[in-house]
C-alpha cells in the first residue's frame, strides 16, 4: 500500500523569527510537513535579545536557549547547525549548503522560508578590520567581548542606540572603562526626546559610563603601526591594511581616546544576499505580501528582519513574532491571517533603568502634548494626543503604565473622557470614568501642558 509523501518545508535561518513560525505552525498543524532547518550558528535557537544580560554576567548562555536540541528531535525536525546555505535552485526546488567540515548538504523543498535576519553595519573607516573591532550581534560576538573584558581595560562603543547602551553597560559591569560615542545630539535619539535622554545619560554617567556626543569617528588606530597616522602617508593599500590590535579611536576634530576594544553598534541591514542570488525582488529587504510570501515566488516566504513588508523592514522582536503567526496560519492552509504591519515600542535592557517609548512621541503639527517632568526624582513622561487619541508616549523612570498606553495606541480608542487622568495612569482613568468630574478646561485642550 502506498503512502502519501508529506510536503517538505525548509527553513533557512535558525533564529527567533523563523523558529517562532515553526512553533506556531506545530500548534495548529503538527503533522502537515516534513521540516528541515538550516542554521549558520552552531547553537540551537536562543533569545538574541537576552545577549545583553549574558554580557553583563546576569544570565548564562544556557539560560537564554529557547529550543534545545531535544525540541527539534521531539518534533521530527531535521536540523543542520553550523551550516551555511550557499545556493537555492528555484527550478528544482533544492537548497544547497556547506557544513562546518566543508561537506555539501542538500534538502529539497515544496515550501521555503527565508529567515536570514540582518547583518550589523560596520563603519567603513580606516582600521575597521583591526583585531579587537567587533559588532554585537550573536553569541560569538558576546563571547569575544567577555574574553576581551577579562584581558583589556579600555573600550569604546560606537553608537548610542539601544544595542550600544546595552553593550556599554555589559562591558562596564565586566570591569572595563567604557566610552560611548554617538553622532547624534542625544542618546537614543530615535526612541527618546532630549529631556528623557538627558535623564538617561545622567543615570548612566552615575554608574560610570562616559559619553561623547556629536562625535564623528574618523579612524581606528592600531598598535602595530608604531603610533603613526594610518590615514596619511604611504600608498592606499598600505593605509588600508590592519595594523595589529586596535589601540585608539580618532575623531574628525582631531581628538583621540585609547581603546583596546571597539564595539560598533550603529545599525543593521537586512541580510538579503541569498535572496538576491536567487533573483528574488529585494527593496529594503526581501519584498513580501500580507501573507509573507515573496512577491517573486509564491512557494518562498520571508519572515523577520530580512523581510520588507509595505516598504518596512522591522528590527524588533514583537513584529517578527506577529509575522510568524500569520505565516504559520498560511502554511497550515487556514488562510485566515493577514499581516498589516506593526506598531513598535522600545524598552532598554539595563537593570535598574526603566524607559518606554512608542508611536509618534515627538508630536508636531496638529498634535497636543501633555508633559510631566520631575528631574530630581528621575521621572519624565510625555504623551502626545491627536484628535482625542493617544498617538505617542515617551516615559522615563516610571513606566508602570507603559502597557496601558501601548494598548490605547494600538486600539486607537478615544481618550476624551479620561484626558484629565491620562497622565496618572489606568487606575486614575478608571476612577474618573466611574465618577466623572468637571469638563476639561479650555486651557487644557491644546498645546503643551507641563505638570
Amino acid at each position: 500500500m502506498s503512502t502519501t509523501r508529506k510536503p517538505r518545508l525548509v527553513l533557512v535561518g535558525n533564529g527567533m523569527a523563523g523558529v517562532r513560525t515553526l512553533e506556531e505552525l506545530l500548534k495548529i498543524a503538527p503533522d502537515l510537513y516534513d521540516i528541515t532547518v538550516f542554521g549558520a550558528e552552531p547553537h540551537p535557537n536562543y533569545n538574541r535579545i537576552l545577549l545583553s544580560p549574558v554580557l553583563a554576567g546576569e544570565q548564562t548562555l544556557e539560560e537564554i536557549v529557547l529550543n534545545d536540541w531535544s525540541w527539534y528531535a521531539g518534533h521530527g525536525i531535521t536540523v543542520h547547525s553550523g551550516c551555511t546555505v550557499t545556493e537555492v535552485d528555484r527550478v528544482r526546488r533544492v537548497v544547497h549548503a556547506t557544513d562546518a567540515a566543508g561537506q555539501p548538504v542538500t534538502a529539497a523543498y515544496d515550501r521555503l522560508i527565508l529567515a536570514t535576519g540582518s547583518n550589523p553595519f560596520i563603519l567603513p573607516v580606516p582600521g575597521h578590520q583591526l583585531e579587537g573591532v567587533l559588532a554585537y550581534r550573536d553569541i560569538a560576538d558576546t563571547q569575544a567581548m567577555i574574553a576581551a573584558a577579562a584581558r583589556y581595560r579600555q573600550a569604546v562603543v560606537i553608537g548610542g542606540g539601544l544595542l550600544g547602551l546595552e553593550a556599554a553597560n555589559g562591558l562596564m559591569k565586566r570591569g572595563m572603562d567604557v566610552t560611548v560615542v554617538h553622532v547624534g545630539d542625544w542618546l537614543l535619539d530615535r526612541q527618546l526626546d532630549d529631556a528623557a535622554a538627558g535623564l538617561l545619560q545622567q543615570a548612566l554617567e552615575q554608574r560610570g559610563l562616559r559619553f561623547l556626543l556629536n562625535a564623528q569617528t574618523e579612524a581606528l588606530l592600531g598598535d602595530g603601526d608604531g603610533g603613526s597616522d594610518i590615514c596619511s602617508g604611504g600608498d592606499a593599500a598600505a593605509r588600508s591594511r590592519p595594523a595589529g590590535r586596535v589601540r585608539a579611536v580618532r575623531f574628525k576634530d582631531g581628538r583621540e581616546i585609547p581603546a583596546q576594544l571597539v564595539v560598533m553598534a550603529v545599525g543593521i541591514r537586512p541580510n538579503t544576499q541569498l535572496a538576491e542570488q536567487m533573483r528574488l525582488h529585494v527593496a529594503r529587504g526581501i519584498v513580501v505580501s500580507d501573507t509573507l510570501q515573496t512577491v517573486t515566488d509564491p512557494r518562498i516566504y520571508a519572515v523577520g528582519e530580512c523581510a520588507a513588508h509595505r516598504g518596512v523592514a522591522y528590527g524588533l522582536v514583537a513584529p517578527l513574532f506577529e509575522q510568524g503567526k500569520v505565516l504559520a496560519n498560511h502554511l497550515a492552509q487556514h488562510g485566515i491571517g493577514r499581516y498589516q504591519g506593526s506598531l513598535v515600542s522600545t524598552k532598554l535592557k539595563v537593570t535598574g533603568i526603566d524607559l518606554f517609548s512608542a508611536g509618534d512621541f515627538r508630536g508636531g503639527a496638529g498634535t497636543e502634548e501633555i508633559v510631566m517632568s520631575d528631574p530630581s526624582g528621575g521621572v519624565y513622561k510625555r504623551l502626545v494626543v491627536k484628535d482625542d487619541r493617544l498617538v505617542g508616549a515617551c516615559l522615563y523612570g516610571d513606566t508602570a503604565d507603559g502597557s496601558w498606553y501601548w494598548n490605547l495606541l494600538r486600539e486607537g480608542r478615544t481618550i476624551a473622557e479620561i484626558r484629565d487622568a491620562l497622565m496618572f495612569g489606568e487606575p486614575a482613568a478608571a476612577a474618573l470614568q466611574a465618577s466623572p468630574g468637571p469638563a476639561v478646561s479650555p486651557g487644557q485642550t491644546a498645546g503643551k501642558l507641563s505638570i
